[in-house]
């Protein structure tokens, strides 16, 4: 059987992912470019005894070598890796989606045009001329819709007799117009390089590439001409301070006379209805938007909790059962409490993040087939500015008051790495709905009638921590000079492909859950080891020992052990600070209280802190506890989406360590007032 490999092109929103996912559907491999954090997928197929190895390049406007994303696909399609690149284009808007098109003429590697949404152009009342765009490029160009896989036919015709010597894009056309816009700086450039070019690159590609002073060009060319020709291409591009913008001009004419002469469109190409101009306008796009996505959190909800409350009982069930089916046969208990407490918990914890994510991706995976999460981002994009992130970084922000896990999730369609991991360290900041409930407890328990400014003082002190927070990891993630603004095209509504969108949601979760259950066994393995006692007493637990012997150094932090192993805990799950609590106030088993925390006696509990803990020491604990990483399940997420374990401990470390540190705050603060 014969093998090759295709790789997918094309700027964000093009439909790149789900033609992807449609073509490789459950075979499919996600991992990180060599030496990058920028995320790779590779996946197979196979039609007709013949192998397809398929990789799906990050999303760029186009191919210079200004971000990470923009040079792992510039160095693969270089590679020689790849016999064929596809290159995507929204037929519904394709004068402004060909400028990946316009950057890739000059590079000698075959090329498809695959222009996607032909329903939508059709329902817009285009009419394309494919032939007339095939005769002026040289190249084949297929019409599809990615999310229809019964109109995958033409592509695959095209696969099953493409010749590797073929299909070279036509640079004649749009080297005319550098040739009448910047002829003179063209012609000159052009003439200190070696005429045949250099390695995929022809010689016309690297002119333009200097002319924009990419820094990867600049470097392949110094390494192939003359000290002396070097410094004249360098005299050369200095005094063309904006010659990205003098042949942008010329890449955008060339689209122009290419749709000009192919395209005809009987009425508007987009007509903005009175809901979209709502959506959109200064006034009410964020109370529109902000009210849509509580819907839609709400509804995220009500698909994931049922989920979660299913898994959580068959996993109960089967735990159960097994602990006595081991029993019965002679299992040593610690290996049946092991196996059932510790392992099985985890699992249970991992199928439930699993549904939460589930829930999430189908509700705002629905509102980005249709079209609306770009509004979403175009009316938040001046406020996210302001802490130098894109519009896209709100979704994260609001999402996590429902639950982290779906923030940190929610990230991956903002461009930028940095700017994505800004955000997801960020978003740890902001409480969790399981948050609230033992915020409200304790606060209540220990303030009354005063715990709204406690509360409050929480609210004020999460927008310092923001702040900070950005100051800190912006440093390396997102230095001023690097950043870029809201590049995004807003698309016309469409009716969703629901067979492509939950084919997309089922890979995500897939991915999820292999990562989760590798960090949350381990971690979760570890915490039942120190808590284990044969006679479920936790007074006899490693645990225990611990907490007594470092609570000279937790009280540093205002925290009796006690506290300091509920705030231990919390990492794991919010709710679980409850359920330590009980389970350490009252002398039960810990990793019982840990499973079964929604169970909690309040009133017993709030009666026995009372009797043991101080008021400086409540307020201690609420702020470790706020400020802590949100769960267990929002780490593996994070590890998940970020391709970064040095990352997701970093951010990690920096919770635990920042939230000890305003708890040693508060306390002090809460010894001078109470």
């Amino acid at each position: 059987m014969s093998g090759k490999t295709i790789a997918l092109l094309g700027q964000p929103n093009s439909g790149k992912s789900t033609l992807f996912n449609g073509l490789t559907g459950s075979k499919q491999h996600v991992g990180n470019w060599p030496g990058k954090t920028v995320e790779r997928k590779d996946g197979i197929f196979v039609h007709k005894n013949t192998t397809y190895k398929v990789v799906d390049l990050p999303g760029t406007y186009s191919l210079s070598a200004n971000s990470d994303e923009e040079v792992v696909t510039r160095d693969y399609i270089a590679s020689g890796e790849a016999e064929l690149i596809c290159i995507l284009a929204d037929a519904s808007q394709l004068g402004r989606s060909l400028f990946m098109l316009a950057d890739y003429v000059g590079i000698q590697v075959p090329v498809v045009l695959l222009l996607n949404m032909m329903d939508v152009a059709t329902a817009q009342g285009k009419k394309i001329n494919i032939a007339g765009i095939e005769e002026m490029l040289g190249i084949p160009v297929i019409p599809m819709v990615a999310a229809d896989k019964k109109q995958y036919g033409a592509l695959m015709g095209y696969l099953e007799k493409s010749d590797k010597k073929a299909d070279i894009l036509k640079s004649d056309t749009l080297e005319r117009l550098y040739q009448s816009g910047i002829e003179k700086e063209f012609n000159a450039l052009k003439a200190l390089l070696p005429e045949q070019g250099i390695d995929i690159y022809t010689v016309s590609w690297l002119a333009v590439k200097l002319l924009e002073q990419d820094k990867q060009a600049l470097t392949l060319v110094e390494r192939n001409v003359s000290v002396s020709e070097f410094k004249k291409v360098n005299q050369i591009i200095s005094g063309i301070p904006n010659g990205n913008l003098r042949t942008g001009d010329c890449k955008f004419q060339w689209i122009d006379n290419l749709v000009k002469a192919n395209v005809v469109s009987k009425q508007k190409t987009f007509s903005r209805n009175r809901f979209d101009r709502a959506a959109t306008s200064r006034h009410f796009g964020k109370p529109i938007a902000v009210g849509i996505i509580i819907l839609g959190l709400i509804l995220s909800m009500c698909i994931g909790f049922p989920l979660m409350g299913l898994f959580g009982a068959l996993i109960s069930a089967i735990s159960s059962g097994l602990a006595g089916w081991l029993l019965g046969v002679g299992a040593a208990p610690f290996m049946v409490s092991l196996l059932c407490n510790g392992v099985l918990t985890a699992v249970s914890f991992a199928l439930q993040m699993v549904s939460y994510v589930f829930g999430i991706s189908l509700v705002f995976g629905l509102m980005e087939e249709v079209g609306y999460m770009a509004r979403i981002s175009y009316v938040f994009d001046n406020t996210m500015t302001k802490i130098g992130l894109q519009g896209k970084a709100i979704m994260p922000f609001l999402v996590s008051f429902g639950c982290n896990i779906g923030g940190v999730t929610g990230t991956r369609v903002i461009d930028s790495w940095g700017q994505r991991i800004m955000t997801i360290a960020l978003s740890w900041v902001v409480p969790c709905a399981s948050t609230w409930g033992v915020v409200g407890l304790v606060s209540g328990t220990f303030f009354g009638g005063k715990s709204i400014w406690v509360v409050l003082s929480l609210f004020a002190v999460a927008f310092l921590h923001i702040f900070i927070t950005y100051k800190i990891f912006g440093r390396s993630l997102n230095q001023e000079c690097e950043r870029t603004g809201l590049i995004m095209e807003l698309p016309p509504y469409h009716k969703p492909q629901w067979r492509s969108l939950l084919g997309s949601v089922f890979n995500k979760m897939g991915n999820v859950l292999k990562r989760a259950l590798c960090i949350i066994i381990c971690i979760s393995v570890v915490f039942w080891l120190l808590s284990y006692t044969p006679d479920g007493n936790v007074a006899n637990s490693i645990i225990y020992r611990v907490g007594t012997f470092i609570e000279p150094l937790t009280r540093i932090f205002g925290l009796p052990w006690q506290l300091f192993v509920a705030f231990v805990a919390s990492a794991m799950g919010k709710e679980a600070a409850l359920g330590v609590m009980a389970s350490l106030f009252n002398t039960s088993g810990i990793w019982t209280a840990i499973e079964g925390s929604s169970g909690v006696n309040t009133a017993t509990l709030g009666t026995s802190l009372i009797a043991t803990i101080s008021q400086p020491e409540a307020l201690a604990f609420l702020f470790a506890f706020f400020f802590n990483m949100p769960c267990l399940m929002a780490l593996a997420a994070t590890a998940q989406e970020t391709h970064s374990m040095k990352w997701t401990i970093r951010i990690a470390a920096y919770y635990i360590l920042s939230a000890l540190l305003l708890a040693t705050i508060a306390y002090h603060i809460g010894l001078v007032i109470f």
